[in-house]
C-alpha cells in the first residue's frame, strides 16, 4: 500500500468523516433499551406506581399514568423499535431529526439523573440506576453531536 492510498483510506475513517449524529442516536436508543431491561429486571414499577399514586393524592391532575408490567414493557419496546427505525434519518442528518434529537436527549438525561437522585433519596440503589450512566453518556453524546453539526 502506497502512502497516497493509505492517506485516502485513513480519511474515510477519520473523526471528521464519522456521522456522529447517527451514531449518537443509535447509541442513546440502545442505551434506552439496556435501561428498560435494567428497570424490568429490578422491579421499577414497584417504586414508580406507588410514587405516582402518592403524588396524585396530593395533586389530582398529575398527568403520569400507573402501569401494569405488560403494558409498560410493551410500550417501551415499541418506542425503542420506533427510535431505531428513525436511525437512517439521523444518519442522513435530516433537519427534523435534529429538532427531535434535543427533546429525546434532554428527556433521557433527566431520566438518568432521576434514577441517580432517586437512589440518594431512597438511601439505596433505585431500580434502573445501574444503566443510568449509559443514558447520561448517550444523552451527552447526542447533544454534543447535534450542537456540533
Amino acid at each position: 500500500m502506497n502512502r497516497a492510498s493509505f492517506s485516502s483510506s485513513y480519511a474515510k475513517f477519520s473523526t471528521n468523516s464519522v456521522n456522529h449524529r447517527g451514531w449518537a442516536w443509535v447509541s442513546l436508543s440502545l442505551a434506552l433499551a439496556v435501561h428498560v431491561f435494567d428497570e424490568a429486571t429490578t422491579d421499577f414499577l414497584s417504586v414508580y406506581n406507588p410514587t405516582v399514586q402518592a403524588i396524585r393524592q396530593r395533586f389530582p391532575f398529575f398527568p403520569m399514568p400507573v402501569f401494569t408490567f405488560e403494558v409498560w414493557l410493551t410500550g417501551l419496546i415499541a418506542a425503542i423499535i420506533v427510535l431505531l427505525l428513525l436511525s437512517p434519518f439521523a444518519f442522513r442528518q435530516k433537519l427534523w431529526m435534529k429538532r427531535v434529537s434535543y427533546p429525546f436527549a434532554v428527556l433521557m438525561l433527566l431520566n438518568g439523573l432521576g434514577h441517580i437522585a432517586g437512589s440518594f433519596y431512597l438511601g439505596r440503589l433505585a431500580p434502573g440506576v445501574y444503566s443510568a450512566p449509559l443514558l447520561l453518556a448517550g444523552s451527552i453524546y447526542l447533544l454534543w453531536s447535534v450542537r456540533r453539526g
